[in-house]
């Protein structure tokens, strides 16, 4: 990730939740968002596939209210971070049985930033005090998202 990439990161985190992070949490987040990004999709597919639609459209991710809630609050937060030229990189995905359309994948660095924000907002509840996440609070946070997602 090139450097005003990792500055930019820094702030949203900071923003996000007051967290100082460093280019190995940037690397855990990478590895986070491909994950929960595919996770999406492949439930996005079989929902395209259940309503014989060879597309997947946004309507098909399995978006919940709070998931959304942080999405429209990265979409606020993005105008000061201007994170989002980052996050399109960061939204990629291995291939599928059906693909994205074009609204879907424009939508997808939003999630992106939505996927970071509530991470960092887990983070802060499994442990309000911390500042600097370690490696047990990014895997208690990203073993909730697990359970959920």
């Amino acid at each position: 990730m090139p450097v005003f990439g990792v500055a930019r990161f820094e702030r949203f985190f900071r923003l996000a939740g007051e967290l100082d992070v460093d280019k190995d949490d940037l690397k855990r987040f990478s590895d986070f968002v491909e994950n929960k990004v595919y996770d999406l999709l492949l439930m996005g597919q079989a929902t395209a596939s259940a309503n014989r639609r060879d597309l997947i459209e946004p309507h098909d991710l399995p978006i919940t209210k709070g998931f959304q809630e942080n999405i429209h609050q990265f979409r606020k937060m993005d105008d000061a971070v201007e994170l989002k030229p980052i996050l399109d990189r960061l939204a990629t995905y291995p291939p599928l049985d059906r693909q994205p359309s074009g609204e879907t994948e424009t939508w997808l660095p939003e999630i992106v930033g939505g996927l970071g924000l509530a991470l960092a907002k887990i983070m802060k509840v499994i442990d309000p005090e911390v500042k600097n996440p370690q490696t047990q609070h990014w895997q208690n946070a990203m073993r909730i998202f697990d359970e959920l997602m």
